[in-house]
């Protein structure tokens, strides 16, 4: 039985109670809303592990770090060292977006590496398959797909990202839509030339039923992908995108009377004044599905900065109701991601949903800075080193900017502010 199963039969499962521990909730209250289909738990069965997240409504807002391997960068250790990095610096889950070299192997090395939830598009490695051994991804079959579901499920693979909205009288539509940028999305383009190419409809929306068979079999959380999503500001809110966001709402409703978790996946680029509307009409639309956001990037002009971007875009998404925060590396348009920038591009998404949360009043953010105020009030430096995003970040600025090791700040030093108010006072 898959954890919605369990939660509808009134069972509190030990990852329920994980859950609630970890986030300062009760365990009712987690599978009151894993129920409702507001919360999901992305667990395979398969999964040895001891470590449970949970993503949506009555908890802190997380965020995701996507890797993978790709045409000339196909270095497992390279791509492992940035999985051990996300998971330093306080990542929630992990991505496997591989489209290129050994993928099986990259899949199965993430797994291993890692306990936090780990995700998959299966359209990528479906592809790729299909080129090297019928010399044509158009040759792919619906057996290849979902042969390929199966197996990255088998693997223990706790979420998947498919694109089941594309439908095809949507993409008929799409020429007259008069987009800027028309299909961003990677794994939409692939479904979108099969589908053209067979005159078929999309897979995973006429077979749908077989993949929820899957995802019930092994507990896999669906995320359903935004085929249509906003690539530039001009796109956002568009006919195409909210079209598929009304499928997307009733494709939510069907897994779940499967007993399957379900997620929805977020744009894109869409300007400041529109992610509130944004969200509100995926909650509404999807049934109060967990959001999972990708930025969003508020400009398009943004470009070696798109981490500080889609912080801006997260805060306000996540403190409109968005609950799952891809994140956005500096160097998004331009170039694959280096150690550094997977750096950035996590602690911006962990700004973000720290930010998001407060405004959601989640409590145990509200704590935090609770903590922080008290520990700069009493020059704790220790402590306030240790309440950090990033902690070790912030411990290396310090020591190597107040060499003298005096109480206050490198800039004010003895004349500083808090502690000659703190002695009046007192």
């Amino acid at each position: 039985m898959t954890q919605l199963i369990k939660a509808r039969s009134g069972k509190i499962t030990y990852e329920m109670k994980q859950i609630a521990t970890k986030e300062g909730v009760t365990p009712e209250l987690v599978r009151e809303e894993v129920v409702a289909g507001r919360l999901v738990i992305p667990k395979n069965k398969k999964r040895e592990t001891d470590f449970s997240q949970g993503f949506g409504a009555g908890v802190k807002t997380k965020i995701s770090t996507s890797v993978g391997l790709y045409e000339d960068y196909t270095d497992f250790e390279t791509e492992l060292d940035k999985v051990d990095l996300a998971v330093e610096l306080g990542t929630d889950a992990v991505m496997d977006l591989s489209k290129d070299g050994d993928i099986d192997k990259m899949r199965r090395q993430v797994l291993d590496r890692t306990e936090l939830p780990v995700g998959t598009l299966p359209i990528y490695q479906a592809a790729k398959e299909s080129q090297e051994a019928k010399g044509s991804i158009l040759d792919m079959t619906v057996d290849d797909i979902f042969a390929i579901v199966e197996k990255q499920a088998a693997d223990g693979v706790d979420f998947m990202g498919i694109h089941a909205g594309l439908k095809r009288s949507i993409l008929d539509k799409l020429k007259f839509e008069g987009r800027t940028d028309g299909l961003v999305s990677h794994g939409g383009q692939i479904l979108a030339g099969w589908m053209l190419h067979k005159d078929s409809e999309n897979p995973f929306y006429e077979h749908y039923d077989r993949l929820l068979e899957i995802a019930k079999e092994y507990d896999v959380t669906i995320s359903l992908a935004d085929t249509f999503r906003p690539g530039a500001i001009d796109d956002s809110l568009d006919r195409a995108q909210v079209q598929e966001l009304i499928i997307l709402g009733e494709l939510v409703e069907r897994g779940r009377d499967k007993g399957v978790q379900m997620m929805v996946k977020g744009p894109g680029h869409v300007p400041l004044d529109q992610i509130e509307s944004t969200v509100q009409l995926q909650k509404e639309l999807c049934h109060g599905a967990p959001y999972f956001i990708f930025g969003p990037l508020v400009t398009d002009l943004a470009t070696g900065y798109d981490d500080i971007n889609s912080a801006i875009g997260g805060a306000h998404a996540a403190a409109a109701g968005a609950d799952f925060l891809c994140y956005v590396t500096p160097v998004e348009h331009l170039d694959f991601p280096t150690k550094e920038d997977i750096k950035q591009g996590v602690m911006a998404a962990k700004i973000a949903a720290q930010v998001g949360d407060l405004s959601k009043g989640y409590q145990k953010a509200w704590q935090l800075e609770e903590e922080m105020a008290q520990a700069r009030k009493e020059l704790d430096w220790k402590e306030e080193i240790e309440l950090a995003l990033n902690p070790k970040h912030a411990e290396e600025i310090r020591s190597k900017r107040n060499p003298a090791g005096s109480d206050g700040c490198a800039m004010c030093g003895e004349y500083c502010a808090i502690k000659v108010v703190n002695e009046y006072l007192n």
